[in-house]
């Protein structure tokens, strides 16, 4: 089980995020994604070329939340780069962005494993599900529980994102995902403490 771990426009505040990455990486996470709800393309890229770069020497996948020009833009300047849409990033088809965009493709399902299937038959390299618990960072998400997991496992052959609400006090229940994607329980607090307890559970 992989930790996948979400940029924070509060907990991760840009001017400390690169260092905040680099002790991550170093304690042992294995995907970043950034995530930024607010800002131009044009206003976050030079971080992202930074972020990237971080990510590309360390061998962690870097990955952009729903900003798929961006994401077209940087593979373009052959920055190996990810991208994840959820359900109101898809203006376009996703036959069209599967053809167009070459790197990683992540896609929140939810709890539906109808649209998971659709998603991998049509060529997403993951699906995500959530939220698995109540979110610290996302309290109006929508509670889906971890029982579903199964059912996807069961279903699906591509590899299973579990987010929302996890920490190191519930990670246990977690099963059958690859991927557990984690913010608060990341970067509240002492980032190299937060993860060495996560994964002593996830071994």
């Amino acid at each position: 089980m992989q930790l996948y771990v979400i940029s924070d426009s509060i907990l991760t505040p840009y001017n400390k995020i690169c260092s905040m990455l680099e002790l991550a990486i170093e304690s042992g996470i294995d995907i970043f994604q950034f995530r930024d709800k607010q800002k131009s393309d044009n206003e976050i890229l030079p971080l992202v070329l930074d972020l990237a770069k971080i990510c590309n020497e360390n061998d962690i996948l870097f990955i952009l939340n729903d900003r798929l020009n961006l994401s077209l833009n940087l593979q373009d300047m052959g920055i190996n780069c990810g991208i994840h849409l959820g359900k109101d990033d898809l203006n376009i088809s996703f036959k069209t962005i599967r053809k167009k965009f070459k790197g990683t493709i992540g896609i929140s399902c939810y709890g539906n494993i109808n649209r998971a299937l659709n998603y991998e038959s049509l060529g997403a390299d993951y699906v995500a599900f959530g939220s698995i618990f109540q979110s610290p960072t996302k309290k109006d998400s929508k509670v889906i529980g971890f029982e579903i997991l199964k059912e996807a496992k069961e279903r699906l052959k591509i590899p299973i994102c579990a987010i929302g609400g996890i920490n190191a006090n519930n990670v246990s229940k977690v099963k059958n995902a690859d991927f557990i994607a984690l913010i608060s329980s990341i970067w509240k607090g002492d980032i190299k403490k937060n993860i060495i307890k996560l994964k002593e559970f996830i071994k």
